[in-house]
């Protein structure tokens, strides 16, 4: 009843007194069953009743007359008056006399004199049961005015008490309370029935409760039948209502005429309604009364026990009426009675029966509930106030009693009162417990715990306890018991010291365990970890310790860092038992581990399983063989526990929507993740402790990694570990920390800049598709819909554009570098337990403490992913990192098989392009995942001693098969590695490898490594040595190609410019072809355009002798001829000729002259030069011995000879006249006189220049500026020099000092060094030694050089130079060399990585990094140097060659990406890389002032000067325009006065100049030079117009052919 009445009492106010009925009141819900009172308080269900019905209203409402008899007052009645008496008393009929009554009712209001007795008797029969409704409410209301008559006697009153409370209809009990109201005045006025009135109202509170229960009954079951909702018992309701009003103003007028039984009676009567009404209006009304028998009168004391019973009940069940009761009951406490009150509730605990009796369980518990409730109020207040005080020792006991009940409600309200102790209203304890022990009360706390939150759940996936279903219910045993604890847990914290109860408060947390929120959970831990309570020195300790493990650690329903700190304490004992091993029995630290180990499986906290597993890791790391396995066994349930938990993923093809998908897994860290950390950090800490916990661990990890059904992130990171395993010489296993993939792993946007890159090119792309998009939306406007299909027929926009995810941090699981890959850091030397491979050995004591990994496992596991497919990460992540652990040789060395295996799967993925494409999400395509696959094969081949002839040629030809892509740069790349490793290989699909080239020279950033792989193959002979004549051309036509495609673009621009500069540079745009300017910053086009100038020479040369003049032509017609017809002279092209002209016919190198051709020795000399074609001849005759030394300067070399005259003897000439003797004297000269003229004479006819006077030879002055252009000209080299440092950093260096201190390297450096060069001594040297000393061997004795026909290297290696640390303690004598060269060659033996910065320079561009893979040590070294010295086999050593440039320098090197080459190829490879860097940096220094100049455009630039100054000057014509890559145009040519346009000349003139190349030696010496003149389609001229000296007129006709033979011009 009471929580029925609750329920309404809310919407009620607590100050709500009870008021008189009205008509007007709307109907109210009622209850809608019987049976109620407290003793249905437990039931659930139940309707609630209404408070009052309203009034019956009479048939005739309100009859008025239209006249009021106004008569005088008198004793009689007037006569009108009269005439309604008569007609009351003896009416005709009922209806009369209802009309009457209703008449006089209003007489009798207005003439009080009437005489009112009369009426009444004539009247009082109208109310009588058997009337109608009419008459009776006619007579209620005439009755009622007649008892409002002030004069009456006791008598008079007496009679009308009598009267109206006689029986009447049940439906007029209103108009019979109302008219007892009126004739008592509201209570204040009995007189004539004092004593009667209370049996009276006492009856009718029985039988109207009676009715309105039989009301409320059958309005209920009227509401039930109802559709439109109940029908209530409002009547009924009001009367009770107006009854209880009536009764409390009868109490507070007259309670002096109630004897003790009649108080009695109605006060059972009272408590009776209380225990069965479910009504809170009721329950209100009785309260009401109580209080006013309180007030003005007493409680009987048979009856107070009942009285505070039930008043208690209330106020502890009803929470609208709490106040309303506890008002009556603080009056009763205040009142003599206060002492009985508290020894009546007082008396309900503690006699109460335990266990409660069957059938009075209800009525117990309400008593007991209402018990404590009002004791907690009564508590709360202060006897000062006159409220009685509580003996704390019989409450005590009390509660004691109750809380062995186990009822849920009687533990509430009893923490409910222990909590008012510790914490009154104003936050204070209660004086009464202050100075008392705390035990006995928190013994009663942990007894109602105990009885409710530790009964099971009936229902095994509930919560632990059934009160914490709700936490935040104020109604539940955790709420109050966690106020409690609360309480406790502000004191101990306030660490006060007058404090004395701790102890008793650390033993109450400690029973209440489950109980505790975790920050009192964290003090109890505190208090044991201060006073060591759960070491071996307390007696209790394994309770306590196991209070922290079962409590704390294992309670998943515990905050993560309360959970931690318990297993901080749990760790700190188990590492103290490990110290006491002796002391301790081994079952406490087996037991302790075993518990912990028993949560493992179902630990879902990734915090707490973090903590626990690096617990575990310590363990396990000290831990036998047994407890090792049941720890892996552990770590094992939890993965596969998580395995069987999540879907299998598609892993034969990645998604599209995979990566999305996968987003999740950033967001936390899965369970498995956190335990293969786990494995992870016990295989670094027993690698070199215990080769079989390694082995256990790694096999584990294979596991993992292998498994498709194990979390993504888990099977990274055992990745992360196997894909750093390493093995020495010695095949002891390592772990790196130097994963060199940051290059590959950007090609995936696996690194920050990659991904950054990527996502402005998104952006940027979103950008234009939305102004596409815009664009089309405005321009469709106002087309058709026919328009509009059309338009659609064209290609559609990609989707992956409009709604493609971009991938960003939170969806990449995995990213380069990572600095946390694993969860500490490994040993620094390598294992010598666990190795990769051991070959068989009869040391058995080694073989037992070392363990082989199963290094096979792991790339069958990659194998399989390969083969079946994977998540894209892990798929990725493979890709990324398996290129450099496949350089580690012997870390594979037990794995040949499947080595091969890899070869072959990898082949044919790349074949079949059967590979796993990424997801569309990822923004890669299929040849992203094929140049990873590149990059792997070519880690792959350095095995190819274990492969035979056949797969060295798939190999290649898997290659071959990725140059038509994306990926043709890495392929072009390993090609450069295929070249040096499997040579065989290379040459037999050489030529395929060739045309595949030709067909890709076109695309961007392909052109430059295209022709740095030609001309590094020029130099290896052997590999082409088969090649036919069409073989060859395939080479030159790829250089043809490009230079017709720049020419392609550039002519197509040329409509665009005006005008072209003659040289093209990076920096300025202006400078730069249109057509190649877009790929500046990668391909540097005046570098790449020479490259291909430069391969044209070197495979001319490789050309064989007898063939090269079949070439010439067609090369000519190439280089000379441009895509639209006309000429095209650039300097590249004049110079190429040059050389081709001088090696054509012969591989001599160039000649100098003779020293010992002097005067002293020759006789007289003269001599004479001239410029003739694109050179310097210069002619020194003896005048008399009849030699000749004929020197000739070309811009690619000299060439000199020394000649001899023979002449037959003089034949004897007649004397003449002695009168013509005088004029015959001087005119002949004595003997033979030869001049250097004559020689050129002899040597040159006119013809070759008849038609073309630019072309005749220019005398130049015998003069000093002359010489000094000679000399100059001179130093100019006939060579490329190039200056390369080497630098050897020994093991452990870091210091630029200590490194450039160096004098000597390791074997391995040493024998790369011989091949590297030639040694050569640097006194006297008589070339350019790039800055080293040639005098005093200040830089060292000797030093290494390298040089070809076109090219010459001087290495300045620093372990050659002298070091004296005492004058140059900064080695700055080295420094000053190797800082200011632009490529050095590092051969890094220190076992550390690299760093750019290592030499601060600002000139050192490139860095070519030799890092020895795998480091061999000293002795090892010298092991293998000295096998193979004594010819022995030993196994290959291998070095990864890595190529580092400044930031901003373009990818210039196919060692860009790290390449694996063996130690016989190194030299060769590092040589040819250094020269291209080298050639290069050249290029690169000069982008901001210009281009860079080769020694031989030099030269020839330096001819075309002399030319000009000293030449004829021809009519000015407009300069042609200058090439933009190739220089200006040289010589002067002259077209346009012979009247043929510029691009009509035939090309018969090439074959005329070629032709002249059959006469003989000596006169095709001179005649060749202009050969290449002939190919000039325009003339050099000075831009003034001006006429000088040398100005030379061309005449027409036949003064054109005289002066074509005039040789006296040009002698």
């Amino acid at each position: 009843m009471f929580r029925r009445v609750a329920s309404l009492g809310h919407q009620a106010s607590e100050n709500q007194q009870p008021m008189s009925p009205s008509p007007g009141d709307e109907p109210q819900p009622h209850e809608s069953r019987v049976v109620g009172g407290l003793a249905g308080v437990f039931r659930l269900g139940g309707g609630k009743l209404a408070k009052s019905p309203p009034p019956i209203s009479s048939p005739n409402s309100d009859v008025h007359a239209d006249a009021r008899i106004h008569a005088h007052v008198a004793r009689g009645l007037p006569r009108d008056h009269m005439e309604l008496y008569r007609q009351l008393k003896s009416g005709a009929t009922l209806t009369e006399r209802v009309a009457a009554a209703n008449s006089l009712r209003y007489a009798i209001a207005d003439f009080p004199f009437n005489p009112v007795l009369e009426i009444w008797e004539a009247g009082k029969d109208l109310i009588e049961t058997t009337k109608p409704t009419a008459a009776r409410v006619a007579g209620w209301e005439l009755l009622t005015k007649c008892v409002q008559y002030a004069t009456s006697t006791d008598r008079e009153r007496k009679n009308y008490f009598d009267t109206l409370t006689a029986e009447a209809n049940p439906e007029d009990f209103h108009l019979q309370l109302a008219a007892l109201e009126d004739l008592t005045n509201h209570g204040r006025n009995v007189s004539g029935f004092y004593y009667e009135i209370f049996p009276l109202l006492t009856t009718w509170l029985r039988d109207w409760y009676k009715v309105v229960r039989a009301a409320r009954r059958q309005a209920a079951r009227s509401a039930n039948k109802s559709s439109k909702g109940k029908a209530l018992a409002i009547g009924e309701d009001k009367n009770f209502s107006q009854l209880f009003a009536f009764l409390k103003d009868v109490i507070k007028f007259n309670f002096k005429f109630a004897s003790d039984s009649v108080v009695g009676n109605l006060l059972a009567r009272l408590l009776t309604i209380c225990l069965n009404t479910s009504v809170e209006e009721d329950l209100r009304s009785c309260i009401n009364v109580i209080d006013a028998l309180v007030t003005f009168g007493t409680i009987p004391k048979d009856k107070l026990r009942g009285c505070i019973q039930v008043l208690s009940s209330i106020h502890c069940l009803v929470h609208a009426l709490q106040k309303d009761a506890w008002h009556v009951l603080g009056n009763i406490c205040r009142s003599h009675h206060g002492q009985s009150t508290v020894r009546i509730l007082l008396d309900v605990l503690r006699r109460i029966p335990v266990p409660l009796s069957e059938g009075k369980e209800k009525d117990a518990v309400r008593e007991v509930r209402g018990a404590l409730s009002v004791l907690k109020k009564l508590l709360s207040k202060s006897t000062e106030k006159g409220y009685p005080a509580v003996p704390l020792a019989l409450l005590v006991d009390g509660l004691s009693i109750v809380s062995q009940i186990g009822h849920t409600r009687i533990s509430i309200e009893s923490l409910k009162l222990i909590n008012s102790l510790f914490e009154d209203p104003r936050g204070n304890i209660n004086p009464i417990v202050v100075e008392e022990h705390w035990s006995p009360l928190f013994s009663v706390a942990v007894a109602c715990a105990e009885k409710t939150i530790r009964t099971p759940p009936t229902n095994p996936d509930s919560s632990r306890t059934a009160a914490k279903d709700d936490p935040e219910n104020e109604d539940s045993v955790a709420y109050q018991l966690r106020i409690l604890v609360g309480q406790v847990e502000r004191m101990l914290v306030q660490k006060r010291t007058d404090f004395v109860q701790k102890d008793e408060c650390m033993n109450f947390l400690t029973e209440v365990q489950q109980a505790l929120p975790d920050s009192a959970a964290t003090l109890v831990i505190d208090h044991f970890k201060e006073n060591r309570s759960c070491f071996p020195s307390d007696v209790e300790w394994k309770k306590n310790l196991g209070l922290v493990l079962e409590g704390f650690y294992l309670d998943k329903s515990r905050l993560p860092l309360t959970r931690l700190q318990a297993l901080e304490l749990v760790t700190e004992v188990y590492n103290f038992l490990t110290l006491l091993q002796d002391l301790v029995e081994e079952e406490e630290d087996i037991g302790l581990i075993q518990r912990v180990l028993s949560g493992l499986s179902e630990e879902s906290e990734t915090l707490v399983l973090q903590q626990t597993v690096a617990f575990l890791v310590g363990v396990a790391d000290m831990a036998g063989p047994e407890r090792f396995s049941d720890i892996l066994d552990a770590f094992r349930k939890v993965v596969s526990g998580e395995m069987a938990t999540i879907p299998q993923p598609n892993a034969t093809a990645a998604k599209p929507g995979l990566a999305q998908e996968q987003g999740v897994y950033c967001a936390n860290q899965s369970l498995s993740n956190v335990v293969t950390k786990g494995y992870v950090q016990i295989f670094i800490k027993s690698m070199n402790t215990d080769a079989s916990k390694a082995t256990q661990a790694f096999t584990a990890l294979v596991h993992i990694a292998r498994s498709n059904s194990c979390q993504v992130d888990a099977r990274l990171t055992a990745m992360k570990l196997l894909f750093r395993l390493r093995a020495d010489s010695e095949h002891r296993v390592y772990l790196t920390t130097l994963v060199e993939n940051e290059g590959l792993a950007g090609t995936l946007y696996r690194t920050e800049a990659s991904l950054a890159r990527k996502l402005a090119e998104d952006a940027a792309q979103s950008a234009r598709l939305s102004r596409v998009e815009q664009s089309g939306s405005r321009t469709s406007r106002g087309i058709s819909f026919t328009q509009g299909q059309v338009g659609d027929r064209g290609p559609p926009p990609r989707p992956s554009h409009n709604h493609k995810q971009t991938p960003h941090q939170g969806q990449r699981l995995w990213a380069v570098p990572d600095a946390d890959a694993l969860p500490e850091s490994p040993p620094s030397i390598p294992s010598q337990q666990v190795l990769s491979f051991r070959e068989k050995s009869n040391d058995d004591e080694s073989q037992v403490t070392q363990a082989v990994l199963e290094m096979s496992s792991w790339l069958d596991a990659l194998l399989s992913l390969f083969h079946h497919g994977c998540d894209w990460e892990v798929y990725s992540f493979i890709l990324v990192h398996f290129p450099a652990q496949l350089s580690n040789h012997p870390v594979f060395d037990g794995a040949t098989t499947h080595i091969q295996e890899v070869r072959r799967v990898f082949c044919e993925m790349i074949r079949m392009n059967s590979f796993q494409e990424p997801p569309s999400a990822t923004g890669l395509r299929r040849p992203d995942v094929s140049n990873c696959l590149f990059h792997s094969l070519i880690m792959i081949m350095s095995y190819h001693r274990h492969f035979q002839k056949m797969d060295e040629d798939e190999i290649v030809r898997a290659f071959m098969h990725g140059i038509a892509d994306k990926t043709a740069k890495t392929c072009i790349h390993a090609f450069s590695v295929c070249c040096h490793e499997l040579p065989m290989s290379v040459s037999k699909s050489l030529v395929t490898i060739l045309q595949k080239m030709s067909q890709v020279i076109t695309q961007p950033f392909v052109a430059m490594h295209i022709l740095e792989f030609l001309a590094c193959l020029s130099r290896l002979p052997s590999l082409y040595s088969n090649f036919r004549e069409d073989e060859y051309r395939i080479v030159f036509g790829i250089c043809f190609r490009y230079l017709q495609y720049v020419r392609e673009r550039k002519h197509s621009a040329r409509g665009s410019y005006m005008s072209e500069p003659p040289t093209p540079g990076v920096s300025a745009p202006s400078h730069m072809d249109p057509g190649v300017q877009q790929h500046a910053n990668d391909d540097l086009p005046q570098y790449v355009y020479a490259l291909a100038y430069h391969v044209i020479t070197f495979w001319f040369l490789a050309v064989k002798m007898p063939d090269r003049p079949g070439y010439i032509q067609w090369i000519a017609r190439n280089l000379f001829i441009d895509v639209d017809g006309s000429a095209n002279n650039e300097e590249q092209a004049q110079i190429t000729l040059d050389f081709m002209q001088r090696v054509a016919f012969s591989d001599a190198i160039d000649s100098a002259e003779d020293p010992l051709f002097k005067p002293q020795f020759f006789g007289e000399m003269q001599h004479k030069r001239w410029i003739i074609g694109n050179s310097i001849l210069t002619i020194r005759q003896a005048k008399e011995t009849g030699w000749a030394e004929i020197t000739r300067r070309y811009p690619s070399g000299t060439s000199s000879f020394a000649i001899r005259v023979e002449f037959p003897p003089p034949v004897a000439y007649e004397a003449p006249q002695a009168a013509d003797l005088a004029a015959w004297e001087g005119r002949f000269q004595q003997g033979t006189t030869i001049f250097p003229s004559h020689l050129l004479m002899q040597l040159l006819a006119p013809h070759p220049q008849l038609h073309d006077p630019a072309t005749r030879p220019i005398p130049l002055p015998e003069d000093d500026a002359i010489d000094r252009a000679i000399r100059m000209f001179d130093r100019n080299p006939t060579v490329d020099g190039h200056k390369i440092g080497v630098i050897y950093i020994g093991e452990g260096q870091t210091d630029e000092v200590e490194i450039l201190a160096n004098t000597i390297g390791g074997p391995d450096y040493l024998e790369f060094l011989r091949g590297l060069g030639s040694l050569t001594k640097l006194k006297g040297a008589p070339f350019n030694t790039q800055g080293l000393d040639r005098v005093s061997d200040a830089d060292g004795q000797y030093t290494y050089c390298w040089r070809d026909r076109v090219t010459e290297i001087v290495f300045h290696v620093i372990t050659q130079m002298p070091t004296n640390l005492e004058h140059d303690p900064r080695c700055t004598q080295k420094k000053k060399h190797i800082g200011n060269d632009y490529v050095n060659i590092v051969f890094n033996d220190s076992g550390l990585p690299f760093r750019f910065d290592m030499f601060p320079s600002q000139f050192n561009y490139v860095y070519i990094v030799i890092t020895p893979t795998p480091r061999l040590s000293f002795i090892s070294a010298r092991e293998e140097s000295g096998q193979r010295q004594e010819g022995s086999n030993p196994s290959p050593s291998f070095f990864m060659v890595q190529v580092l440039s400044q930031p901003g320098f373009p990818e210039i090197s196919p060692a860009a990406e790290p390449k694996l080459v063996s130690l016989k190829a190194l030299p060769g490879f590092i040589r040819l890389l250094a020269i291209n860097a080298s050639v290069f940096s050249h290029v690169w220094a000069n982008r901001e002032g210009g281009e860079h100049i080769s020694p031989w455009r030099n030269r020839l630039q330096e001819i075309i000067r002399l030319r000009e100054r000293y030449g004829p000057k021809l009519y000015p014509t407009p300069s042609p325009p200058p090439s933009s890559l190739g220089g200006a145009v040289a010589g002067g040519a002259l077209t346009a006065s012979q009247g043929q346009p510029e691009n009509s000349r035939p090309v018969s003139g090439v074959r005329d100049s070629f032709s002249s190349l059959r006469r003989s030696s000596v006169a095709t010496f001179f005649t060749s030079g202009s050969a290449d003149q002939a190919l000039q389609s325009h003339r050099s001229s000075m831009l003034s117009t001006a006429t000088t000296e040398n100005t030379e007129i061309m005449p027409n006709g036949a003064e054109a052919l005289v002066e074509s033979v005039d040789f006296s011009k040009w002698t």
